[in-house]
């Protein structure tokens, strides 16, 4: 039901009805507010309502709120996780009831984020409802289809191939010597990332009772797709290793993960290195690798992509390397 009055000289309506998040627009007269509210509240009844059962009535902000307390922190992203939630909770499409959110609700939000996000995100968003419709489906008797199979994805570009040039890493490798008040932990931890191919995350989480300077292994218990995997280490990694302080336990490096974000954009900022990310030292190092390890699956193995078509995403070859294989 509309209700419609008027505040400092104009006319404001507002729509409040069972299932979809509140309308409210102002208007200079009372007849162009009037005229408004007919038109929403028609549009309102042509909608097709399921029946109101097994939790349909539950405003999908709260589905969000419940996949958040029981289902995220069981995740390897939990963090990224439970942010990505909180700003969707924010956002209109929260306010919906699981029984009204359609295709049409889901695209419309997919349309209004790509005004200011990069479809890569919006892929990330989309993904994230359809994992929380599709847990309430499963376990808590929300008997809807799930609208987001019915949406067009955007597309996004393709993946990333920044690699640095000899002159730019050795730039880059300077600005990280641990002068003033820089981290002692960031140059050795971007060389290791370079002979392992490790994540940041992975190395962060790196601990010494998992690391065997002997047998030239560092035993990573569980990684970003849920699995354990044991990485080995070239005498080039076992050496930064050994000339780190360390103890019979505890994380290899003594640094955080915004802490490392931070220093590794101030130290490119210096290096007038331009458009490169700590990940994309795990391209390199993987295409490093690949002149090692021709071989895909033991590649893979090192790496932990567990499809040769992930794998080829981080494999960039120069066509000069290739012209010389062809000798």
């Amino acid at each position: 039901m509309a209700s419609i009055r008027q505040r400092n000289g104009r006319w404001q309506v507002r729509i409040a009805r069972k299932g979809y998040p509140s309308e409210v627009q102002t208007f200079d007269s009372k007849t162009a507010a009037a005229q408004w509210a007919r038109s929403v509240e028609t549009n309102l009844d042509r909608g097709i309502h399921l029946p109101q059962k097994g939790g349909n009535d539950t405003s999908f902000r709260d589905v969000l709120e419940r996949y958040r307390e029981t289902v995220t922190p069981g995740k390897r992203g939990a963090a990224d996780e439970h942010i990505r939630i909180r700003a969707i909770q924010r956002q209109r499409i929260a306010g919906y009831s699981m029984a009204n959110l359609t295709p049409e609700v889901i695209a419309r939000f997919r349309d209004w984020r790509l005004q200011t996000v990069s479809p890569a995100t919006v892929v990330r968003d989309l993904a994230l409802i359809s994992s929380a419709i599709n847990h309430a489906r499963r376990e808590w008797q929300v008997q809807i289809s799930n609208p987001c199979e019915m949406v067009r994805k955007p597309a996004t570009p393709r993946g990333r191939d920044r690699m640095l040039r000899p002159h730019e890493l050795d730039t880059l490798l300077d600005e990280l010597m641990p002068r003033g008040r820089r981290s002692p932990w960031m140059r050795p931890l971007v060389l290791l990332a370079l002979e392992t191919a490790m994540r940041r995350g992975e190395l962060l989480e790196l601990n010494w009772q998992n690391v065997n300077l002997v047998a030239r292994t560092a035993f990573l218990p569980l990684t970003k797709n849920g699995s354990a995997r044991t990485v080995p280490l070239s005498i080039r990694a076992v050496d930064l290793l050994a000339g780190l302080p360390h103890s019979a336990e505890g994380p290899v490096f003594q640094i955080t993960s915004m802490a490392v974000a931070a220093a590794f954009k101030k130290a490119c900022h210096r290096a007038k290195i331009e458009n490169f990310r700590f990940h994309d030292l795990r391209h390199m190092a993987t295409t490093r690798l690949a002149e090692k390890l021709p071989n895909v699956v033991e590649l893979a193995s090192v790496t932990g992509h567990q499809t040769v078509q992930m794998l080829k995403r981080y494999y960039h070859p120069s066509a000069e390397a290739l012209a010389r294989k062809l000798d």
